[in-house]
């Protein structure tokens, strides 16, 4: 092989991994927030089911969870995943959400309710009061959660190689 065409397997390679990265946080970011606000529940079997959900995805590895995501409905459903993309995808998106999840319940609920009563005190709804105090300190809170978690985000895209997505390192070894 020439360089230039080594070269070329590995930018296209690096293009797949920055598509898994940007891809995996878009949708694991908002999902993440509706699945904190779930965990919030003041409805118990809601909040419970979610909690354990979250606690079985964020104990297994993501490696294992790209297995599930990618053989599991072949054997279960005999509908093989024919997009090794896709299935990496939703792996990543359901792993990351969950963690981030946490990192967005832990910063809500790490706000003293002090702030709420502020709020309140000057009329505001409840829902004002979450847009206008409590989510601006919530960013302040989560920013160096999210960014170790966007860093971890970076090294797992080449967990993709493990179901043959063709990324950098599966690149590299052509």
């Amino acid at each position: 092989m020439t360089f230039q065409q080594v070269a070329l397997s590995l930018a296209e390679g690096f293009l797949e991994n920055c598509r898994l990265f940007i891809e995996t946080l878009l949708f694991s970011i908002p999902l993440g927030l509706i699945i904190s606000f779930g965990s919030m529940s003041k409805f118990k079997p809601l909040s419970m089911l979610i909690k354990v959900i979250v606690w079985c995805i964020r104990g297994t590895p993501l490696m294992l969870q790209l297995f599930v995501v990618f053989y599991v409905p072949g054997l279960v459903f005999s509908v093989p995943m024919r997009n090794r993309m896709m299935a990496a995808l939703i792996a990543f998106v359901i792993n990351y959400a969950c963690y981030f999840s946490e990192i967005f319940r832990g910063g809500i609920e790490s706000t003293p309710k002090g702030q709420y009563e502020a709020g309140q005190v000057l009329g505001l709804t409840k829902t004002q009061i979450f847009f206008k105090i409590i989510l601006l300190q919530v960013i302040k809170r989560i920013v160096a959660p999210m960014s170790n978690e966007i860093i971890t985000l970076v090294k797992d895209t080449s967990l993709a190689r493990v179901i043959a997505v063709g990324e950098i390192l599966l690149a590299a070894e052509r």
